[in-house]
């Protein structure tokens, strides 16, 4: 009987490229930057690498179709690569992969990395998809804005938040997370706003103002992982491990059902119990020490908090005003600054949430270093709408604890 795949699987290494308008450089380079630092933290000859898996969205802005850019930028030495696509889960997608072939036993060292150029088209937002698809029949007149503020509409409806409760939540969520950003030199954004400042914004889909939205960026992140005993023989200490990692897909029970109600993502309720299960972990808001989210919107972030039973039902509003999301509060969300401060290059999100929580983990996260030595630290990757999504759910701590 499967028993999942806690501690089968330790990470030698990551990295993570400056995440911005990196205009002179392309694809390739940012894969370069990452992979480079993640060779060196794990400490290994480029040849040891015996598989890779590459995960990117729009493929048609940058890197096209197959996984050969990430074999000629890397140089990799004729191994396997395949390229993955799941929405904005992508970068967690490339992860499982690698993480799953060293947990099978089919390779002993394994590379993921994700990547996106998505500055290039010279215009604001993410590039459009070609017509015509089968998405298009549910996202034909859904925009990304408009489609989260119906979640916070709905939201507020079913808990019975005041629109003022709501709006100063969502924008003490935004504040948190540029202040955590600024002490990051690879955000993209890496300024300190106030309350206020999100307040009186420009409002792009209500109640979602322009510092409610995180912002289209460039940039790539990657995991070489192994097992727990080639670590060791290699001279690592104080392994990081992988507890848990779980992907819960939509199968229309949110757009073509009634008993859904906009309020919440189920995927991420059931990928959050899959995923407690197999790391072990019976009370999260007690055994959880980090967290990063998928913070697209503030508002997805607020509703994440309750969907990873962290925050009871109703109430995230009360636990981030309370500041328990906070750096310096119970579970920190976001302490690296999050989409919102490092914008959103598709296929690096999700390696660049595990690399933060890696370097929590490891003490090595400078200024924004956790005080309190975390335990598990978990990462949250969400793709698609909240009627239709792809939610990629990792959980990562020491060794054997």
């Amino acid at each position: 009987m499967a028993s999942g795949i806690k501690d089968k699987v330790a990470i030698l290494g990551m990295g993570c490229s400056r995440f911005g308008e990196r205009w002179m450089d392309n694809a390739e380079d940012l894969m370069v930057e990452a992979f480079v630092e993640a060779l060196a933290d794990a400490g290994i000859e480029k040849s040891q690498i015996e598989a890779a898996w590459l995960g990117t969205a729009i493929e048609e802005q940058h890197v096209g179709k197959s996984a050969v850019p990430a074999s000629f930028g890397l140089r990799l030495p004729n191994i396997p690569v395949t390229r993955v696509e799941n929405y904005c889960a992508s970068g967690t997608e490339a992860f499982r992969g690698a993480v799953y072939a060293v947990a099978s036993g089919a390779c002993d060292i394994a590379l993921a990395i994700g990547v996106e150029k998505l500055k290039d088209t010279g215009y604001g937002g993410l590039p459009q998809r070609n017509r015509g698809s089968v998405n298009d029949l549910f996202w034909a007149n859904a925009s990304a804005p408009g489609s989260f503020a119906q979640l916070a509409t709905a939201y507020r409806a079913k808990h019975g938040v005041s629109a003022i409760d709501l709006k100063r939540a969502i924008a003490h969520v935004s504040v948190k997370s540029h202040a955590n950003g600024a002490k990051n030199p690879k955000a993209h954004l890496r300024n300190i706003i106030t309350e206020e400042t999100v307040m009186n914004a420009q409002i792009i889909a209500e109640p979602l103002g322009l510092y409610d939205c995180c912002g289209v960026s460039d940039g790539s992140a990657c995991a070489i992982v192994t097992t727990p005993e080639i670590a060791k023989a290699l001279g690592k200490t104080d392994l990081i491990t992988v507890k848990a990692l779980q992907l819960a897909v939509s199968n229309g029970f949110e757009a073509q059902y009634n008993a859904w109600d906009g309020s919440y993502f189920a995927t991420t309720r059931v990928a959050a119990q899959r995923a407690y299960k197999e790391a072990g972990v019976t009370r999260p808001r007690d055994q959880i020490s980090l967290l990063e989210v998928h913070d697209c919107f503030s508002v997805t972030e607020l509703v994440t908090m309750e969907d990873l039973f962290i925050s009871g039902e109703g109430q995230a509003v009360k636990d981030v005003m309370d500041g328990f999301y906070d750096a310096d509060g119970t579970i920190p969300c976001q302490i690296d600054g999050g989409l919102k401060c490092f914008g959103h290059p598709i296929g690096a999100s999700g390696l660049r949430m595990i690399y933060e929580m890696y370097l929590q983990l490891q003490g090595r996260a400078g200024p924004r270093q956790r005080e309190k030595e975390p335990s598990l630290c978990m990462t949250h990757n969400l793709g698609g709408m909240p009627h239709q999504n792809v939610c990629a759910l990792s959980i990562i701590g020491r060794y054997g604890v």
